[in-house]
């Protein structure tokens, strides 16, 4: 080689991960949901796997401030119909017996593919969604209809810079002070998905002594829309501050009565988080099946990875785990769907083993695919990192929409009574 030659490194050609084998239906036998439920669940994974698998990559990579909302993935779940899902006929919904469950399962095969997608699907129908069905014919023909329809984008806003878990009129600072017939709305909320494309934002403020829920349209004079955060996973999950300046509203902007705001939250959260859960359980079984696909393909001195009895016993407690997840969201959604508005303890279970479980099984999922799990793409032919994603992604199904913590606590006031936890 002469000084001047281009320096080439020799690079062995990198084999592609296999097509993993999806497990749920093998391990997994549904003998709870209603036949509506199942076939759902069918539509819905078909519908992923044709429009959200091959967008994925890209939106767990990006840049929330430069690659936005993926309005392609949210355009093709409107034009589906994934968003009439769970709602009544009479707002242009599909008016299912089981329209809780069906959604729960919505969002578990939508996690499968990119917990972004499935995280937008939640807020703008469980939270969004649900929230402004709960107001009156009016207010539900106004800003629900569109959002089942899909023309505008739906939020979902408690969260404050000093205020998410604990939502008492104690720590909300967002204040809405009554002006003639309607309400001066002031405060600032955090971590709002949708909100920079949002049409409209359902938004807790403390009034007086109480809380109410406000039905805000980002058009409106005074809102604004801070600058999207960067986050360590769901990228494709767009979130930022909505700044409210003396916004001006009328009587009809209440969602509900006033005082009312703190019930419909937590009844709303509490869907949230039994989606949350079935997220989780997307994610868990999407890492789950990759890695069992990986470990029967890759062999080491002499055999698979497969053959080892550490990584059998592994997957096994985790196939038994993937089994209570499910089910447990699944009941939780089911009680919901009986008229239940607080079904606990299984929303609280829910959530809180689905989120745990992805998380644990995306981190063996990385261990098990070694340095190709810690990788976006490779280098030398560009193979995409098979599990980085959902190992970024999992970490925020323990925080959000209640963290673990809270539905530990949550479980806890049922086992012993809150004379004894508070």
């Amino acid at each position: 080689m002469t000084p001047s030659s281009p320096v080439t490194l020799a690079v062995e050609p990198t084999q592609a991960s296999p097509v993993p084998e999806r497990m749920a239906d093998e391990l997994y036998h549904d003998l709870v949901s209603p036949d509506e439920v199942r076939r759902l669940r069918a539509r819905v994974r078909e519908f992923a796997a044709r429009a959200i698998e091959p967008v994925a990559h890209r939106i767990a990579g990006g840049d929330e401030r430069l690659d936005g909302f993926p309005r392609d993935a949210f355009e093709a779940m409107a034009a589906d119909g994934l968003f009439r899902i769970p709602f009544p006929s009479d707002v242009g919904g599909k008016g299912l017996a089981h329209p809780a469950t069906a959604t729960a399962v919505a969002v578990e095969e939508l996690a499968y593919y990119s917990n972004s997608v499935a995280a937008i699907y939640d807020v703008h129908c469980i939270l969004a969604g649900t929230a402004l069905d709960q107001g009156s014919d009016e207010q539900r023909q106004r800003w629900l209809r569109p959002i089942v329809d899909g023309e505008i984008v739906g939020a979902f806003a408690t969260s404050e810079p000093g205020a998410s878990s604990d939502l008492s009129p104690a720590a909300v600072s967002t204040v809405a002070t009554p002006d003639g017939d309607g309400w001066i709305l002031s405060g600032r909320k955090r971590w709002i998905t949708n909100s920079v494309v949002a049409g409209v934002v359902v938004v807790l403020a403390r009034t007086g002594d109480s809380l109410t829920t406000f039905i805000v349209p980002t058009s409106a004079p005074g809102v604004t829309i801070g600058t999207p955060d960067r986050k360590l996973g769901n990228r494709g999950q767009i979130t930022a501050d909505v700044i409210l300046d003396d916004v001006r509203l009328g009587a009809e902007s209440v969602l509900g009565r006033v005082g009312g705001g703190l019930r419909i939250a937590l009844q709303t959260l509490t869907y949230g988080r039994i989606g949350i859960g079935a997220a989780g359980v997307g994610m868990a079984q999407a890492a789950f099946d990759r890695t069992v696909t990986h470990l029967k393909s890759r062999h080491a001195f002499g055999a698979s990875l497969a053959s080892k009895q550490h990584w059998q016993f592994v997957m096994a407690d985790y196939a038994a785990d993937l089994e209570a997840a499910r089910s447990l969201y699944i009941k939780a959604a089911l009680r919901l769907d009986a008229g239940e508005r607080f079904p606990e303890p299984e929303a609280a279970m829910a959530k809180l083993r689905g989120t745990d479980l992805a998380a644990r099984i995306a981190r063996d999922a990385v261990q098990a695919f070694g340095g190709l799990g810690f990788v976006r793409s490779l280098g030398a032919d560009d193979t995409e990192g098979p599990v980085e994603a959902i190992y970024r992604d999992s970490k925020i199904g323990e925080i959000y929409e209640g963290a673990n913590e809270i539905q530990r606590w949550v479980l806890a006031r049922q086992i012993f009574g809150r004379e004894h936890t508070g």
